[in-house]
């Protein structure tokens, strides 16, 4: 469904990957989908094509080029191992930045507002793109969103996660409802990574029902066309 287009950073003559998803008919938002530690894989490919079946333009940009280019790794030990490595010479500030690049690209050729959905490091980076970029966000997971929720908010975000996850225990959850009591923070009886079904931790109802939540999130915060 998707194909691959480059992105022109703020950083010239650095660029990078993008996977681009198109609905069938006139879009009615668009999704920046933010990548796992594992880089945009299949798994994420898959995610953006989920997007567009349901009629939003989905664009995957692949945050980890500025390190290393086209990084897709398994969800295994060596991926594990490989992907903290990369986040941690990636830091997020280049990675919110991308994700609003991609935003506005969407923004501007399709004439629709747009959001993001982020996974593990994803999700704290779609709780960036919220907070600084003004873009509504669904965070999936995210271990490292604690330190920044008490940055005021430009723009709403959903909050998901596994009440059996040991990454991010129940105090962590709760700082989310205490810092951000107007935003949704939804728990499910499941582990960490359970929306990805490439993953042993996957959960199909808690994936079914969070994606349900998302689905109606964005409904209503990219409800009309852009100005």
């Amino acid at each position: 469904m998707g194909r691959t287009l480059i992105l022109d950073t703020s950083r010239p003559p650095e660029s990078i990957d993008a996977y681009l998803a198109e609905p069938s008919g006139t879009p009615k938002g668009g999704i920046v989908v933010i990548q796992e530690i594992f880089g945009v894989n299949a798994h994420i490919r898959s995610v953006a094509d989920r997007f567009a079946e349901e009629g939003y333009v989905a664009i995957a940009p692949s945050l980890f080029d500025p390190v290393e280019k086209r990084v897709e790794l398994g969800y295994d030990q060596d991926g594990m191992q490989k992907g903290v490595k990369l986040i941690g010479e990636l830091g997020l500030l280049r990675p919110t930045q991308d994700v609003a690049i991609a935003a506005r690209l969407i923004a501007d050729q399709y004439g629709v507002k747009v959001g993001t959905v982020g996974y593990c490091w994803g999700g704290t980076v779609a709780l960036l793109a919220a907070l600084r970029e003004g873009l509504p966000s669904s965070s999936y997971y995210g271990a490292r969103n604690v330190p920044f929720l008490t940055e005021p908010a430009k723009a709403n975000v959903i909050f998901h996660f596994g009440e059996r996850d040991h990454s991010i225990p129940p105090e962590m959850v709760e700082k989310h409802r205490e810092l951000k009591p107007e935003m949704d923070t939804w728990v499910y009886p499941a582990d960490h990574g359970f929306n990805c079904d490439a993953r042993a931790s996957y959960d199909q109802p808690s994936a079914d029902l969070a994606w349900e939540r998302t689905l109606a999130f964005f409904a209503r915060e990219l409800g009309s066309a852009a100005t």
